[in-house]
């Protein structure tokens, strides 16, 4: 293949085996509070829930195809929690609800996708598989109240897109597809070594990559991802469905092998978690959460002057305007590799 549209192709740094960013072990705080610390779960009042969404895991070119055939993408994601937002926007600086306990709100996730791009059409659209397995020396299963139990690193969920679809148009690529999230990770209801989220999740995702001149340098990429779950294991915990966007305004060199630009990401809950009637031993104002985040992203390509060895991609993201959750700054970096390598012509 030729070296014009090498991202384009290969573009798939992804995904979520399960948010490493989006919950913590609540056992901690319900060791202060011996009456409700066997569910380790407070009321909808009083904290928002973690779903598996990575935020930041997509950006430049998101909608973009990926290529027929086989690649193996390891991804590296450290999410630092810097401090607790409420629902007017009010913060904690030192990160912590029960006074006598600082949490640790740093995650570090590892995970590793195995795509497949077929040569098959369906709906006019290259169909395509993935599965994303996961590490993590973290969960953070309830953000606003930012509590943590820091455990060895251990498999977490894992992530299946069952159904991947890509449009590639003159002036636009498209991409949509199913997902599904199997609570393989470790969990108890209030344990101290979670690795997973308990429950399983369903996303449906759908989004544009958009170039704004005939060569395709330009371009500006969106993709929603929504996200529903099943009650967490032995409970009647119920987490509310979750919007999020993932996208980012770019530029193409190299003749389509090397994009810099600027990442984003949006994220709303949409709707109310379901706990029950129990009451937390602490008051903090929280409502549905919200968070964004921007930063710089770069992808560049390792290759021999006759094949293209990897994509190696990273991005960094501020978080801002966050509401009811954790705020902090995310590091995400991939490495895509084709099997075999792609021979340029």
């Amino acid at each position: 293949m030729s070296r014009p549209g090498l991202v384009a192709l290969l573009r798939r740094p992804r995904r979520h085996g399960h948010d490493p960013a989006g919950g913590v072990s609540l056992s901690r705080l319900f060791v202060a509070a011996a009456a409700v610390a066997c569910l380790a779960v407070p009321s909808t009042a009083f904290a928002q829930l973690a779903g598996f969404n990575t935020k930041g895991d997509y950006g430049l070119m998101a909608g973009s195809p990926a290529f027929p055939g086989f690649s193996v993408t390891p991804m590296f994601f450290h999410y630092d929690g810097d401090r607790l937002r409420n629902a007017s926007g009010a913060s904690r600086p030192d990160g912590n609800i029960v006074p006598e306990r600082r949490p640790d709100l740093n995650v570090n996730g590892y995970t590793v996708g195995l795509t497949y791009g077929t040569d098959v059409e369906f709906l006019g659209a290259q169909l395509g598989f993935a599965t994303w397995l996961s590490l993590t020396d973290n969960i953070l299963e309830a953000p606003a109240l930012g509590l943590s139990s820091k455990t060895p690193v251990g498999f977490g969920d894992l992530y299946v897109q069952p159904l991947l679809l890509w449009w590639a148009k003159e002036r636009a690529d498209v991409t949509a597809g199913v997902g599904i999230f199997a609570p393989t990770g470790e969990y108890s209801p209030g344990g101290d070594a979670n690795r997973g989220l308990g429950m399983w999740g369903f996303e449906f995702f759908g989004g544009t990559t958009v170039y704004f001149d005939e060569a395709r340098n330009w371009h500006f990429a969106t993709v929603a991802f929504y996200e529903t779950h099943t009650k967490k294991r032995d409970t009647n915990i119920k987490v509310g469905d979750i919007l999020t966007l993932e996208g980012g305004l770019g530029r193409s060199f190299l003749d389509g092998a090397a994009v810099v630009g600027l990442a984003y990401y949006a994220q709303w809950k949409l709707a109310e978690d379901s706990i029950g009637d129990i009451t937390p031993p602490i008051a903090f104002d929280i409502d549905k959460h919200r968070s964004f985040g921007f930063g710089p992203e770069v992808t560049l390509p390792i290759a021999t002057d006759t094949k293209l060895i990897a994509l190696v991609n990273a991005r960094f993201l501020w978080e801002t305007g966050v509401r009811s959750t954790l705020e902090g700054k995310t590091l995400v970096v991939t490495a895509t590799f084709p099997v075999p390598s792609f021979a340029f012509e």
